[in-house]
């Protein structure tokens, strides 16, 4: 069986907000050398200690939302954000911006899936993602078969 879904296009805010919420799961460790940074404050009492490690967490974010928001002006980026549609199956997952042109995407190149209240999100690195919102779906059986697909792939439990 082939999932083929209707036209989507990705949203530059959405995949800020996908993209940093990606970098917090990942990189959660962060903020533990924040914290550990700002316990200097118990070694020599200065509240320089704390308003560094803050800053320094501040200055990490805001690094991550301008390489993000960085990837949305960038020419070369421009096809991720227009109209494609998806052709899934247990082989592939085939982005199709028409019907000449498509870019296929092997299993083995995702790293994780998550099912979400209104998308599965395939996740190839920090910064590579596929958002599938739902209402792309033509029926409950296509989403269905997606998620068996991702059980049988182990990415999803």
């Amino acid at each position: 069986m082939i999932v083929k879904t209707k036209k989507y296009q990705l949203e530059t805010g959405t995949y800020i907000k996908l993209g940093l919420f990606n970098i917090l799961k990942e990189q959660w460790w962060v903020a533990l050398i924040a914290i550990a940074i700002g316990c200097g404050y118990f070694w020599i009492a200065s509240w320089w200690w704390i308003s560094m490690a803050l800053l320094a967490y501040v200055l990490y974010w805001v690094f991550w939302l301008i390489q993000f928001a960085g990837v949305t002006q960038m020419e070369q980026n421009k096809v991720i954000f227009e109209k494609m549609s998806y052709e899934i199956d247990s082989r592939q997952i085939l982005m199709k911006l028409n019907t000449k042109q498509g870019m296929p995407i092997k299993w083995d190149m995702i790293k994780r899936a998550e099912m979400t209240k209104d998308a599965f999100i395939l996740t190839m690195s920090k910064a590579q993602f596929i958002h599938l919102p739902y209402k792309i779906f033509n029926s409950d059986n296509e989403k269905k078969f997606l998620e068996t697909i991702l059980k049988r792939k182990e990415l999803i439990k």
